[in-house]
């Protein structure tokens, strides 16, 4: 009994005064608690459990038991649908997956290794930059502004004042008076100076010779005057006392001269006879025009047309109207020279005319236009060509 009662005494003071540290287990050191406690795992590729460190899980799985040898990998396990884990880890469990919003819409759904992505509906956005609690609605352009970009999930819509545009039937009515009527004022102005140009080359070029032709004309007039001039009672005395002298002389021994009266008493009765005579008026102004006779018909016609170049340039319209011309047939013909002209319209006058066509014809036109004179100055140089004779 006594043996009994000692062996159970020894038990509990055994077991009150044994050792209180661990054996060291195996691969973690004989001072594993404070080796643990001291230890420095690598990020990103360990955890640290108990004194030593295990290698991470992967991606989409978590740790369901650690490992029990230090530098190892526990047990990993897969994450729950719902649940994710983006990188390697030591964590027990996985994350719960994100909720979109109401006024989100999901881009991508969650996965194992990722959360889900959430952005804002078409017609709102949130700045990226800012906290996003809400997504906020898109602004929209004013009447007076126009779209520079839309509106999208992470950014407003940008707008931009309307520079003011020119209407288009605006543009097009400076347009016609910016190019249109500067042409036409030009072209218009070249049309009047070349009339001007034509009109006044006509008009030199007809008039150029003619005072030299006028005088001309005019000295074979006054020669023709002077020789059908009555010379005055002086002149023929002196003239018949010649006469008488040469008479006399040539005549002194014949019978004539025996016979008959004095030379000087001829002459002074014929003298006499004359100054009692009333003088009589100019015979061209008393008697009509004398009709003109062709020397060979069309051709001698033909011939005296440039004698109607001495025509005055102010009458030649109305001359050609009382032949029977139009003005548009007149003005046809205002782009050739004075004389082109002259010639031309006569042309076209014995060609309508035929074989009626006469000089004379002519000649009652410009006498019926008071152009007696032109009409005698034509007449003489018919006459003196030899175009004409003057009906006897």
């Amino acid at each position: 009994m006594k043996t009994c009662f000692v062996f159970v005494v020894l038990s509990a003071l055994f077991s009150v005064f044994k050792p209180t540290g661990a054996f060291p287990q195996p691969g973690f050191g004989w001072r594993g608690s404070r080796r643990g406690r001291d230890a420095s795992c690598r990020n990103d590729l360990e955890y640290p459990h108990g004194s030593g460190c295990c290698l991470n899980c992967p991606a989409g799985e978590h740790v369901k038991s650690p490992c029990t040898t230090a530098g190892t990998m526990g047990t990993c396990g897969e994450c729950p649908i719902g649940t994710f884990t983006e990188h390697a880890n030591g964590f027990r469990q996985c994350f719960t997956c994100s909720m979109c919003r109401p006024d989100e819409e999901v881009v991508r759904k969650c996965s194992a290794t990722q959360n889900t992505d959430c952005q804002c509906k078409p017609g709102r956005f949130c700045d990226p930059d800012h906290a996003c609690e809400v997504c906020k609605k898109c602004s929209r352009c004013g009447s007076d502004e126009e779209m520079v970009r839309n509106c999208t999930a992470t950014t407003n819509t940008e707008c931009k004042k309307i520079q003011p545009k020119a209407d288009s039937a605006t543009v097009s009515a400076w347009l016609i008076v910016a190019v249109v009527l500067p042409l036409v004022a030009l072209a218009a102005l070249t049309l009047i100076l070349i009339y001007f140009y034509k009109k006044r080359r006509a008009t030199t070029g007809s008039q150029r010779n003619l005072p030299e032709r006028m005088k001309a004309e005019k000295g074979y007039s006054e020669v023709s005057r002077q020789l059908v001039r009555p010379k005055s009672s002086a002149g023929m005395e002196d003239e018949q006392k010649k006469l008488c002298e040469s008479l006399n002389s040539s005549a002194s021994n014949s019978q004539h001269s025996l016979t008959s009266p004095p030379c000087s008493v001829l002459f002074a009765s014929a003298l006499q006879t004359s100054s009692m005579v009333p003088a009589r008026p100019n015979r061209r102004e008393d008697e009509q025009f004398p009709t003109l006779v062709p020397v060979n018909g069309e051709e001698s016609l033909r011939g005296c047309f440039e004698f109607f170049e001495l025509l005055d340039v102010d009458h030649h319209k109305r001359f050609f109207r009382h032949l029977g011309f139009s003005d548009n047939v007149i003005k046809s013909k205002e782009n050739l020279l004075y004389e082109d002209k002259i010639h031309e319209l006569l042309n076209m006058w014995i060609e309508r005319e035929g074989k009626d066509a006469s000089l004379n014809e002519l000649m009652t036109a410009l006498l019926n236009l008071n152009q007696k004179r032109t009409a005698e100055l034509v007449k003489e140089k018919a006459v003196h060509h030899g175009h004409y004779l003057c009906e006897s």
